[in-house]
């Protein structure tokens, strides 16, 4: 007969989804183009099927906070609290590697957006902590002011049309510059 540590190292090691399943997950609130029906969704699709997500529900920003569109119609989250509408958008629950492949995508190494916290509110009524992904502060406030400091509500089909995805944009700059260059123009 084994003994209790005998009988541990005889268990097979935990299928790589069986890992995941067990993987701290952390809330992400998705406002804009990875939300259900926008062109970046496919990505979370992906992760779901993957195991590193899980779609929580529909959820509000607990705060106000202005949602705008920068060049593209690209969506961008400002983090100026007081400002704009509480932001309808979409939580899901994502692992570790599945936060490494939204942070590759959102640009968080490039300075596009920071991922930081938020307070969200679910449908039920119950506020959950969260992180969401944030204009860079580095040109947040002149987001804001080339809005016209109006926001949206909600990146919906109306907001959204427009957009221009990413691979069919001008190459020669990046995007930063882009943004540079929007922020720098007349706004419409």
């Amino acid at each position: 007969m084994g003994t209790a540590a005998g009988d541990a190292a005889e268990q097979p090691p935990a299928a790589p989804e069986a890992k995941r399943a067990a993987a701290p997950r952390t809330l992400v609130f998705t406002y804009g183009t990875l939300k259900g029906g926008f062109s970046n969704h496919g990505l979370l699709q992906d992760l779901a099927r993957d195991g590193d997500a899980s779609f929580v529900g529909a959820a509000t920003t607990a705060p106000r906070l202005p949602l705008v569109c920068g060049p593209y119609r690209v969506p961008f989250l400002l983090n100026l609290p007081g400002a704009g509408h509480r932001v309808s958008g979409e939580l899901y629950a994502v692992t570790p590697r599945g936060l490494d492949r939204l942070d590759e995508l959102e640009g968080v190494s490039r300075a596009h957006y920071e991922r930081l916290p938020i307070s969200v509110l679910l449908a039920e009524g119950a506020q959950v902590d969260a992180v969401a992904y944030y204009a860079h502060r580095g040109y947040a406030d002149d987001l804001w002011a080339r809005s016209g400091k109006k926001g949206y509500p909600e990146y919906s089909p109306a907001v959204a049309d427009g957009y221009i995805r990413r691979k069919d944009r001008p190459q020669q700059l990046t995007f930063l510059e882009q943004i540079r260059v929007f922020v720098s123009s007349q706004s419409s």
